[in-house]
């Protein structure tokens, strides 16, 4: 892997600062520095998708026929850090990154007609109905059930942890149709109207004071037949290829170093912090230490980038690359609330995210967010797969398992 930028590279990148430059409006930018949850609502997501899609920009692992870019995988990397330090909004990953690939690896083609545009467009809105009250690291013990009634199943039961649910339009989701073999031969691939006569939505506070997550409720759902990705009871391979491409096909390392260098150029910026970024002392130490971490998982998942043909199942590397991004994300906003001292404790109510006098700045805006930020980074070594499942797929990879 040759990490020197050849003149194409540096003058595609140059062409991504100059995009950036000319769209990312200060708009957008204050949107995703004022979220400290998992990802930025959707009056800020929507219109820079809206702008990456004009420019053929917003899915680039997708095949070209339907919107992908071509790009290797060099060139993913660099869009991802030019967008992160820039401080373009995160584009809202359901449909474009988790949805969307199934629907194009299992999907018939009149489902890939009907959905893939749509999530181009932006028209639908899609959540993960994954989880359920005692089905979260165990997901194959759900208990969400469909029941085959005609041209429709009936789908009963409920859903938790559902991330911007009351938002969506769309649900993909997990559901049991049939109870014989093992657990996970049982298993269906359904996509759900939300406004569909018997769905229900309940927000799920989260400890950092933000609306992101949710519990669902199915009762009586129809859900035509055609809705559902691949045979019946064969959800589980659809749902693996999933959450290989959710945890090893993503670019973590860019919005890491982005978050990383905010927390270090405010630091620099107070003075009773200044000495400390400039003398040995244990918080240059420990800024160190984080800055070797990120350093050595960006090397590792270039690595991988370079090795896994876009579109192809990263394999339990997947698990590692996910595992270590959750464990950075936490380090990073741990460190920051140390380091920042008594400015942690400055708290931004949730969903205010526009001042009429546009007098937050991007200092205030980082401050406001790192203790709301830190406690919402708690769960991310639970959602997408527990931190100890990750280590048991790891385990079973070396042994052979």
């Amino acid at each position: 892997m040759d990490l020197q930028l050849t003149p194409e590279l540096i003058a595609f990148r140059d062409a991504v600062r100059d995009y950036l430059r000319d769209q990312l409006t200060p708009e957008l930018r204050r949107g995703q520095q004022l979220t400290s949850a998992m990802y930025p609502e959707p009056e800020i997501s929507g219109p820079w998708q809206a702008r990456l899609r004009e420019r053929g920009w917003l899915v680039p692992l997708w095949p070209r026929e339907w919107g992908g870019t071509g790009w290797s995988a060099i060139e993913r990397f660099i869009f991802e850090t030019e967008c992160a330090l820039a401080g373009a909004p995160l584009v809202h990953p359901m449909g474009v990154r988790l949805v969307g690939p199934v629907i194009l690896q299992y999907g018939t083609d009149a489902q890939k007609a009907l959905y893939l545009p749509r999530i181009l467009s932006g028209d639908d809105y899609w959540c993960q109905g994954f989880s359920e009250s005692g089905a979260g690291s165990d997901l194959a013990s759900l208990r969400t059930r469909a029941v085959r009634d005609g041209d429709d199943y009936v789908v009963n039961g409920s859903k938790l942890w559902t991330t911007h649910a009351h938002h969506a339009n769309r649900m993909f989701a997990l559901v049991r149709t049939s109870n014989a073999g093992r657990r996970q031969e049982g298993i269906s691939f359904l996509l759900i109207d939300m406004a569909s006569p018997g769905v229900s939505v309940r927000p799920v506070p989260t400890i950092g004071g933000d609306h992101d997550v949710n519990e669902v409720f199915f009762d009586n759902v129809r859900v035509p037949v055609t809705d559902r990705i691949g045979a019946e009871n064969q959800g589980w391979e659809c749902a693996r290829y999933l959450l290989e491409f959710e945890r090893g096909a993503g670019i973590f390392s860019p919005r890491l170093r982005a978050q990383l260098k905010r927390i270090g150029d405010v630091l620099a910026s107070l003075p009773q912090c200044e000495s400390d970024l400039t003398v040995p002392s244990l918080r240059a130490l420990r800024f160190g230490e984080v800055s070797a971490d990120l350093d050595a998982f960006e090397m590792l998942e270039l690595k991988t980038m370079c090795s896994v043909p876009p579109g192809e199942r990263p394999g339990p590397v997947a698990s590692i690359l996910k595992l270590r991004a959750s464990r950075l994300r936490q380090a990073i906003s741990e460190m920051g609330l140390s380091l920042m001292g008594a400015e942690c404790l400055r708290w931004r109510a949730a969903g205010e995210l526009d001042d009429a006098d546009h007098r937050v700045t991007q200092d205030d805006a980082l401050r406001d967010c790192l203790l709301p930020d830190f406690l919402n980074a708690r769960a991310y070594t639970i959602f997408g797969g527990a931190a100890e499942i990750q280590l048991g797929i790891i385990a079973k990879s070396c042994l052979g398992i």
